[in-house]
C-alpha cells in the first residue's frame, strides 16, 4: 500500500453537476429539496470510505430557476439530518462570512461537530454578487478587498470562541457538585474592524477542537486567506498544467504562512462522465449536452462576464473588450478561468457553454473506470492533487458508477483506503487536531497557534 493516499470529497449536487442531469428520464427533479435523496448520496459515498462530503450554499436564490432546481436546504440543517444517517464520513457546509456574525456560525457548526462526533467541517466564502447583498439591506457587494478583510477578522473570531472553552473544563464532578470549572472558560473581549464579541461560546470546545476549515477562492486574496486558515481547498483548473501551478502555488504561500504545507490538501474538482466503454461514456455526455437549455446558459454566462447578453454570439467567440480582471469584483477567480480557458482553446460561446454546463471550470472526464481512475493517480503522483472534489455529472447513478468502478480499481493500487482508520474528519485527512490557543495552561507555542497531533 502507497503511503500517501488519497482523499475523496463528494460534492453534493441534487441531479448531478451537468445542469441539464435533471432532465434525464430516470432524474428526480425533486431531489435538491428530498432528505431521502441526499441521504443515499451520503451513504453511497460512506460505504465507498469518502473522507467527506459537501454543500454548496449562496444566500441568495441559486442560478436561474428555470434553467435546473436552484432551491437549497440551509447546510447546517441539512447536514445535522445526515449526521444521524452516517457514522463516519465528514459533513462539509458553506457558510458566508459576508452575510453572517461570527457567534451565531461558530456555534452552528461547533452544534453539528458535537452530533456527528467530530465530523463538521467549514467552507468559508466570501459569496460575491449583488443579489446576495440585496438580501441583507445593502445597495451592492461589498468590495473584494473588503470581503477579504472582513472574512479573516471572523476567522479570528470563531477561532478564538471554539477556544474559549478549555478541553478539561467540564469536569462534571457529581460528587463536588462541580460540572464544568469556571476559569477554564473565559471570554475573548474581542473589538475589531468589524465585529465585537466579548465571549465565550456557550458551548463546549468541540470532538475536534473546531470544525475543518476549507476555502475555494482562487484569486490572490483567496489564496493568501487559504494559505492562512485553509486545512483543505477546492479549486477549479481545467487541465494539468494548471492544476500542477496553482498546487505548487498554495503550497508556496503556505510555507510562507509558517505552516506545515502538509497540512493543506489541495482538492481540485473533477466530472467524471463514466461508461463501460468510451463509446458509451460519449453517449451519455452528448445525451446532457443536448439537453442544455441555451437561452438560460447565455444569461448565466453574460452575467459572470459582466455584459449584455446581446453580445455574445453562440457561433462566435467571446468579444474582445471584456471587462479587465481588475475591473472584476465578485467571483473575480472565476471570471479569469472562463475567459482565459475561452481564449486559449479558441471556444465559441457554444461551446464554452456546453464545457461550463459540465463542471463550470471544473476538469469534466468522460471515459471508462480505468481512464479515470488512471487520470486521478496521474494528477495524484505529478504534483497537481492531494486528492479530488468528486462532482458527478449525473445524481445518483454517478456516484454509483464511481464507488463501484473506480474506486475499487484505486484501492487495487493502493491509493485508497478500504477501511476508515478514524473517527474524525481531520482523522481522515491526516490532519492535527489544533491546539487551543487561549489556553493560559497551554505552552507558548499552543498559544500561537501550531498545530499539534493530539486526540480526543
Amino acid at each position: 500500500m502507497s503511503a500517501r493516499q488519497l482523499h475523496f470529497n463528494l460534492f453534493l449536487l441534487d441531479t448531478g453537476h451537468h445542469e441539464a442531469s435533471w432532465r434525464l428520464p430516470g432524474s428526480d427533479p425533486h431531489a435538491n429539496l428530498s432528505l431521502a435523496a441526499h441521504q443515499h448520496l451520503a451513504r453511497v459515498a460512506e460505504a465507498a470510505k469518502f473522507d467527506s462530503l459537501f454543500l454548496a450554499d449562496s444566500p441568495a436564490l441559486f442560478g436561474e430557476p428555470g434553467r435546473r432546481p436552484s432551491g437549497r436546504i440551509e447546510p447546517t440543517v441539512l447536514l445535522s439530518a445526515l449526521a444521524v444517517s452516517t457514522q463516519h464520513i465528514g459533513l462539509i457546509a458553506t457558510a458566508s462570512t459576508s452575510y453572517n456574525e461570527p457567534y451565531n456560525l461558530a456555534r452552528r457548526l461547533a452544534s453539528v461537530d458535537h452530533l456527528s462526533g467530530g465530523r463538521a467541517g467549514w467552507n468559508i466564502v466570501t459569496t460575491a454578487g449583488d443579489a446576495a447583498a440585496r438580501n441583507f439591506g445593502l445597495e451592492g457587494q461589498p468590495l473584494h478587498k473588503t470581503r477579504y478583510e472582513r472574512a479573516t477578522e471572523f476567522l479570528d473570531v470563531a477561532t478564538k470562541l471554539w477556544d474559549s472553552w478549555a478541553d478539561d473544563a467540564i469536569v462534571a464532578d457529581k460528587d463536588a457538585g462541580v460540572h464544568a470549572v469556571g476559569d477554564r472558560i473565559r471570554p475573548i473581549s474581542h473589538v475589531g474592524a468589524h465585529f465585537s464579541v466579548e465571549g465565550p461560546l456557550n458551548l463546549a470546545r468541540s470532538p475536534q477542537g473546531y470544525p475543518l476549515l476549507v476555502q475555494a477562492g482562487s484569486s490572490d486574496d483567496g489564496k493568501e486567506f487559504a494559505a492562512r486558515w485553509a486545512e483543505a481547498i477546492f479549486t477549479a483548473q481545467p487541465t494539468l498544467a494548471e492544476s500542477q501551478a496553482f498546487y505548487a502555488d498554495i503550497k508556496r504561500r503556505v510555507v510562507a504562512a509558517d505552516r506545515n504545507p502538509d497540512h493543506v490538501l489541495v482538492l481540485p474538482g473533477i466530472v467524471p462522465v463514466l461508461g463501460d466503454t468510451e463509446a458509451e461514456a460519449r453517449e451519455l455526455e452528448a445525451e446532457l449536452d443536448r439537453l442544455i437549455a441555451p437561452e438560460y446558459a447565455l444569461a448565466q454566462l453574460a452575467q459572470l462576464l459582466r455584459v449584455d447578453p446581446s453580445r455574445l454570439d453562440l457561433d462566435a467567440e467571446l468579444p474582445e473588450d471584456l471587462p479587465s480582471e481588475d475591473d472584476i469584483e465578485g467571483a473575480k477567480s472565476r471570471y479569469t478561468l472562463v475567459v482565459d480557458w475561452a481564449r486559449r482553446d479558441r471556444l465559441t460561446v457554444r461551446e464554452l457553454i456546453g464545457r461550463l454546463g459540465g463542471g463550470r471550470g471544473h476538469r469534466t472526464f468522460t471515459g471508462t473506470p480505468v481512464q479515470v481512475a488512471d487520470t486521478i493517480q496521474h494528477y495524484f503522483e505529478n504534483g497537481a492533487a492531494d486528492g479530488f472534489n468528486i462532482m458527478p455529472a449525473v445524481l445518483p447513478s454517478g456516484i454509483e458508477a464511481f464507488t463501484s468502478k473506480v474506486v475499487p480499481i484505486l484501492q487495487e493500487r493502493g491509493l485508497f483506503r478500504t477501511e476508515y482508520t478514524g473517527a474524525t474528519l481531520r482523522d481522515h485527512y491526516g490532519l492535527p487536531r489544533p491546539a487551543n490557543r487561549l489556553d493560559p495552561a497551554g505552552s507558548a507555542d499552543d498559544v500561537g497557534g501550531e498545530e499539534v497531533p493530539v486526540r480526543l
